[in-house]
C-alpha cells in the first residue's frame, strides 16, 4: 500500500515540475534563437522546433501557446545571451573609458565567435522586423533602444573623464552600433577585410 503523501511532498512535486518546465522552456527558447539567427524569426515555428528537438508539438504549444510567444521568448533569450557575454563582463571595468573599451572588445568578440550559428541575432532580426508592426517588433526595438541607452551613458562618462571630445554621445553610440553591426555582416559573408576595416573605424572613433 503506497505511503500517503503530505502537503510537503505535494509541494516538492509541484516545485520539481515547475523547475522541469522552466528548464524545458529555456532550452526550447534557446533553440528558437539559434534557428532565428539563421532563418529569421519568421522561420521559427512550433512544428520545426518539435522536429528539431524530438518533442511533441503539443508539449511545446503547452509551454508557449503560440508562435508569437515562441518568437518573443527567442528575443528575450538572445537579449540575455548578449548581456551575459558582452555587457556583464565589461561591468568588471571602471565606468567610462575603461568599461567602454571592454564593452567594444567583448562586442567584437561576438563578431569573431558568434553566440548564435547565424551570427548576431540583433542584426538579423532588426532588418527582418523593421517593417512588421506588432509585439515582436516592439520587443526587438525595445532591446535595441535599451542597449543604445547603456552605450550612450558609458560614452558620456568617458567624456566626463576627458575622452571622445564634445560630440553628441547618442551619435557616437549610433556610429559604434552601425559599424559593429556591419562587422557582423562582413564576418557572415567571410569578408575579413570588412571586419578589419570596422575595427579600425571603431578604434579611430574611440581615439
Amino acid at each position: 500500500m503506497p505511503e500517503p503523501t503530505t502537503p510537503a511532498d505535494q509541494q516538492q512535486g509541484t516545485d520539481q515540475r515547475l523547475a522541469k518546465g522552466a528548464r524545458s522552456r529555456a532550452s526550447i527558447a534557446r533553440h528558437a534563437a539559434d534557428v532565428a539567427s539563421v532563418e529569421g524569426l519568421t522561420g521559427v515555428s512550433i512544428g520545426k522546433l518539435a522536429a528539431d528537438l524530438g518533442l511533441s508539438k503539443s508539449g511545446i504549444a503547452t509551454l508557449f501557446g503560440s508562435k508569437e510567444s515562441l518568437q518573443l521568448a527567442a528575443v528575450k533569450t538572445a537579449r540575455e545571451v548578449f548581456i551575459d557575454q558582452v555587457i556583464t563582463p565589461s561591468l568588471a571595468e571602471p565606468s567610462g573609458m575603461p568599461r567602454l573599451r571592454a564593452l567594444v572588445n567583448h562586442w567584437f568578440g561576438q563578431v569573431a565567435e558568434p553566440a548564435f550559428p547565424g551570427g548576431c541575432f540583433r542584426v538579423a532580426t532588426l532588418a527582418e522586423f523593421d517593417s512588421r508592426p506588432g509585439p515582436v517588433r516592439d520587443a526587438i526595438a525595445a532591446d535595441h533602444r535599451d542597449f543604445l541607452a547603456f552605450l550612450s551613458k558609458e560614452i558620456r562618462l568617458a567624456q566626463e573623464q576627458g575622452h571622445l571630445g564634445e560630440r553628441n554621445a547618442d551619435i557616437i553610440a549610433f556610429e559604434l552600433d552601425a559599424v559593429i553591426s556591419a562587422a557582423h555582416t562582413a564576418r557572415q559573408m567571410d569578408n575579413e577585410w570588412g571586419v578589419a576595416t570596422a575595427r579600425a573605424i571603431v578604434d579611430n572613433l574611440l581615439g
